[in-house]
């Protein structure tokens, strides 16, 4: 197939990736290459030259546009949706099998594009109001909408999910997190360093645990970090900095267990099941999918409480390394999340081929 795959433009689609979303892509791109599709990337002009990129923009909006600074601003939405309208002009008429949306942008979704390249939507976050509507209103038999866990799909559609969207979980591949049979005796934590995330709350329960803590990831708040994890940082808790995956990998490897601490209502959390791969048991905050996600190889503490953090990372270091592997193994592999995102382009070009014969 001929897939275009439409990313979100506020950082690039290259590792260190700043979060989540761009590994997304890149892991989305990389894995359907493998396959043999022809894949075209519209993304950031300065992303991974690994791919062949049709820029939405010619580089990531923060350089232009440090979010902290212009969160919401009119100019940087006008940036971006001239951005984003032409791209969609030129995915149309560019002879694509399919597309795969992963821009939380609303005019990818609009129901006039989707009937003429039928459309896979991934929803990466929480409903917000600048897209709320927009999703509900996109809900067409040539466009499928996809979110990360059962908690989001429910968050979404609190009346009901309409027939076009699903579950699809994220997925890694084992091989790139390989298994470490036994740990160091220390935590680690990775995700961008910011408020919601609950970078505070791993420093606080670790010092309280009485155990070593390792935080890697991108400083995306650098005022957070200042005033809530640098007074922390000393010689058993320390900043490893932003890693690709290969070395995120190998330092997940040397801990015992993960803290994994949203303070939002997370998607999903792509960070847990690569800790997981990697043989770690879980201590985690349960709000959003946490639960869904970690299962069994984890335990949990409600939102906020520290002392119940601190109480779970010795009952996770008691689960063996063993569990979150084989749970990852069994349920969050790439192979199986490629499976599923190739059967929803084949059901929605089904779809598609239908209503033209219906128009013809």
């Amino acid at each position: 197939m001929r897939i275009a795959l439409l990313s979100h433009v506020r950082q690039r689609i290259a590792q260190p990736f700043m979060g989540g979303m761009e590994s997304h892509s890149w892991y989305l791109a990389e894995g359907l290459e493998a396959r043999g599709h022809d894949v075209v990337l519209f993304a950031a002009g300065d992303s991974d030259p690994r791919f062949t990129i049709d820029p939405v923009l010619r580089e990531h909006y923060e350089r232009v546009f440090p979010w902290a600074e212009h969160r919401g601003s009119a100019p940087l939405i006008a940036h971006v949706d001239r951005g984003y309208a032409a791209a969609c002009d030129r995915i149309a008429a560019g002879g694509f099998d399919v597309v795969h949306n992963n821009s939380l942008h609303r005019f990818p979704i609009e129901p006039a594009r989707t009937a003429v390249v039928p459309t896979v939507t991934s929803l990466h976050v929480p409903p917000y109001d600048a897209l709320h509507w927009f999703v509900k209103a996109s809900a067409t038999p040539t466009h499928r909408l996809t979110v990360t866990s059962t908690p989001q799909l429910h968050a979404w559609w609190p009346d009901g999910a309409p027939p076009e969207a699903s579950v699809l979980h994220n997925g890694i591949d084992p091989a790139a997190w390989p298994f470490s049979p036994a740990g160091d005796g220390s935590a680690a934590w990775c995700g961008r360093i910011t408020p919601n995330k609950g970078t505070h709350l791993a420093v606080r329960a670790a010092r309280a645990a009485g155990i070593a803590l390792t935080l890697f990831g991108s400083i995306e708040d650098p005022d957070y970090h200042a005033a809530k994890i640098v007074p922390y940082l000393d010689g058993t808790i320390r900043y490893g900095g932003h890693c690709d995956g290969a070395a995120l990998a190998a330092e997940l490897g040397r801990a015992s267990v993960f803290l994994f601490t949203p303070c939002w209502d997370e998607p999903f959390g792509l960070v847990a099941i690569e800790a997981m791969a990697c043989g770690l048991p879980v201590a985690a905050i349960e709000m959003g999918a946490a639960r869904e996600v970690i299962g069994e190889a984890g335990r949990f503490a409600d939102a906020d409480d520290v002392v119940g953090l601190a109480a779970a990372i010795p009952a996770a270091l008691a689960i063996p390394r063993s569990v979150p592997r084989a749970r990852v193994e069994r349920l969050f592999t790439r192979d199986r999340w490629l499976d599923r995102c190739e059967a929803l382009y084949a059901d929605v070009r089904a779809a598609h081929a239908a209503a033209q014969d219906v128009a013809a």
